[in-house]
């Protein structure tokens, strides 16, 4: 981003007076305005996009099924990027310094990698529970119930959580690069670095959830083509009562399971450059511009802010719902069993 701002000094400090202090690159009152309203917006949309979602399922009892205390909870971790991380790397990004303490650098880096890997989870685990929904739609209830939910969700959190205090606050992720870290991190910067070992760790981390949920998702849209056809097949015969609810409640998967197959598109996007480049990035010497990484990072933050959309677009009851919470009505003593569906299939 730097090759598109107009430097004001050459040699500006985060801190003027502080010896080891990192070279400012200062940009002009135009791009910094651009810059902030952009990330800014995204961090906004990310809060309050996602709070919108656990107050939604959470408060109506129509929505409280297995999958959408999943989505609830991939929202909480949506949410809590957009509290904890994105405010403060924008900041880092326009401003090129990093002003709030070494000490929150290392917080701010273990929440980035741990609600971004807990979304991940989260992701995989909604995957498994649309694969059995699709694959078997009318045993699913008895599989994937809210107690198996609820140790999905757990598991989403406490690994992500685990990982990431044990990588970064016992410094096993620049062990053999301390000499490295000590000449990048001057004072008023806060850029992690990462061994080898353990960013290969990391794109596992990544690559191996995500290939599971692209094999299961090639398989539910395989299985639902086939669902398709029979019952364009079928359709001109006469149907016996079992068969039409089997053909409903198939409907209804295949087009839960469609949604959150865009979302997991949408986080794979999002993610894919950041997670190529830091691999790279760790066997070449740490050599990505600035502007580059920070683009990547940014990339990967928006997508925090992208499923509050994806659900606003694909999903009728979650707009009724944000009408209902907006206007006010959530507060009244009925709200709770209001109906958000407008057809039940």
């Amino acid at each position: 981003m730097s090759s598109t701002s107009s430097p004001l000094a050459a040699a500006q400090l985060c801190y003027e007076n502080v010896n080891g202090s990192c070279v400012k690159t200062a940009y002009s009152s135009g791009p910094q305005v651009i810059l902030y309203t952009v990330f800014g917006f995204g961090a906004l949309l990310a809060m309050f996009g996602n709070l919108l979602v656990m107050i939604s399922i959470l408060h109506f009892k129509q929505l409280h099924s297995p999958t959408n205390f999943l989505i609830a909870s991939l929202a909480c971790a949506d949410f809590l990027v957009g509290v904890t991380v994105m405010p403060f790397s924008m900041v880092r990004t326009v401003e090129s310094c990093w002003y709030f303490g070494q000490s929150f650098c290392t917080f701010h880096t273990c929440c980035d990698v741990a609600f971004c890997y807990s979304s991940l989870f989260h992701l995989c685990f909604i995957s498994i529970d649309r694969y059995i929904a699709v694959t078997d739609p009318l045993v699913y209830p008895t599989k994937f119930t809210v107690s198996v939910a609820g140790i999905s969700i757990s598991l989403s959190w406490v690994l992500p959580l685990t990982y990431s205090g044990a990588v970064f606050y016992t410094g096993a992720s620049n062990d053999g690069l301390e000499e490295l870290s000590s000449s990048l991190n001057c004072v008023g910067g806060c850029q992690a670095v990462v061994s080898q070992n353990w960013v290969s760790i990391h794109f596992l981390s990544f690559f191996i959830p995500t290939l599971i949920m692209i094999i299961l998702y090639g398989n539910i849209f395989l299985v639902a083509r086939q669902q398709a056809k029979k019952i364009e097949n079928t359709g001109s015969k006469t149907e016996s009562s079992s068969d039409s609810y089997k053909s409903r409640v198939a409907k209804r998967e295949r087009k839960a399971a469609k949604t959150l197959g865009i979302t997991v598109i949408a986080f794979m996007v999002s993610w894919l450059p950041y997670s190529i480049d830091s691999l790279i990035d760790a066997f070449m010497g740490f050599i990505t511009p600035a502007y580059v990484y920070e683009i990547c990072c940014w990339c990967a933050y928006y997508n925090s802010a992208m499923n509050p959309l994806i659900y606003a677009l694909f999903y009728p009851w979650f707009r009724k719902a944000i009408k209902v919470i907006v206007s006010g009505q959530v507060f009244k003593n009925s709200s709770a069993n209001m109906n958000l569906f407008s057809e039940q299939m």
